[in-house]
């Protein structure tokens, strides 16, 4: 058996502000909810849950993995995320058909907008 992976997991100071966020930018519901525990819809058709566990301390250095959410235009996201509480880390980068912006989500996690390359 191939192994899958079935989660990707981002720890948090709160589930719901980040499930609002993440919810709200990529259009996807809640699924399972504990008190210190929740799971969005999968990403994609087959793809793994996106989630969410509460831990005491903060996030305090970059992060050593983050999500690349490809979008039609950078520009239009990043409006779309800084209404739900993201701020924009630096101007678009790389090439200029293609550019990626580097944001933060409400608690800090890095995570960038790509266009397709």
């Amino acid at each position: 058996m191939t192994p899958k992976v079935t989660n990707i997991v981002i720890d948090c100071a709160d589930l719901d502000v980040m499930a609002a966020f993440w919810g709200g930018l990529l259009g996807m519901k809640t699924m399972f909810r504990e008190d210190d525990w929740l799971d969005l819809e999968p990403l994609g058709a087959d793809g793994p849950l996106l989630s969410f566990q509460l831990v005491p301390e903060r996030k305090t250095l970059k992060n050593r993995l983050h999500l690349d959410v490809d979008v039609p235009d950078i520009g239009g996201a990043g409006e779309r995320a800084a209404e739900l509480g993201a701020s924009c880390a630096g101007e678009p980068m790389g090439d200029p058909h293609h550019p990626f912006q580097v944001w933060r989500d409400p608690e800090g996690n890095e995570f960038c907008f790509t266009t397709e390359r």
